[in-house]
């Protein structure tokens, strides 16, 4: 005959009683349930037959009347681009922006809004903010690939594809006055604050940028 496996009475009462006390979705006779097993159990052992039980607990409705409320989610919005330290503005990052940022925003429909070191450095942000989508489509124009090249090494840095997600560029037809991002791989930190990096994609190129 096959044994009941029986768990430490201490593991089985604590997990109980921490159920009870911290879901406000716990019934009323489970909550009664749970105070007689913790008196209980300082005489004999609670068998594994209550995990079914602590399971309804967490899972359990609240009471007639009550109105359920939806968990909030953790998760980031996947747009949201990521943070990057408030640091002072490089002053030849300014200077290019105020000269040949122009040039961009009048032909190329965006404004360049910087290149910065994100993830501890090991990766890059490369911003831009929308201005004529028509003339701009090029940014987000999945069929041209994208890099990142380091002017003075000449190393290249490509945009990171994931499982269930691709490039970690955007995709979409771009909306006039909306920023956007494009994240590219840094291994070795070899791209730091101060380097010069041209952006390409396709035949496009955007020479110059510093990194902030």
């Amino acid at each position: 005959m096959l044994r009941r496996r029986v768990i430490p009475v201490n593991l089985e009462v604590d997990a109980l009683m921490n159920i009870a006390r911290t879901t406000t979705v716990l019934l009323p006779p489970l909550r009664r349930l749970a105070s007689h097993a913790a008196a209980r159990s300082r005489q004999r052992a609670v068998g594994v037959a209550l995990i079914p039980l602590l399971v309804l607990a967490a899972c359990a409705t609240q009471k007639d009347g009550a109105t359920p409320t939806a968990p909030r989610s953790e998760t980031a919005p996947v747009a949201n681009a990521p943070a990057v330290p408030a640091l002072p503005a490089d002053p030849a990052a300014v200077r290019w922006r105020a000269t040949k940022g122009q040039y961009y925003k009048r032909t190329w429909g965006f404004e360049v809004i910087g290149v910065n070191p994100v993830s501890s450095g090991y990766m890059l942000a490369f911003r831009y903010k929308i201005l004529d989508a028509k003339k701009a489509e090029i940014l987000n124009d999945k069929r041209s690939k994208a890099y990142l090249v380091d002017e003075v090494t000449q190393i290249v840095l490509a945009v990171p594809t994931m499982e269930n997600i691709g490039e970690l560029r955007p995709g979409s037809t771009p909306d006039p006055g909306r920023s956007y991002f494009m994240i590219f791989g840094n291994p070795g930190k070899v791209v730091h604050r101060g380097s010069r990096v041209t952006f390409v994609s396709g035949n496009f190129r955007i020479e110059g940028l510093i990194v902030e």
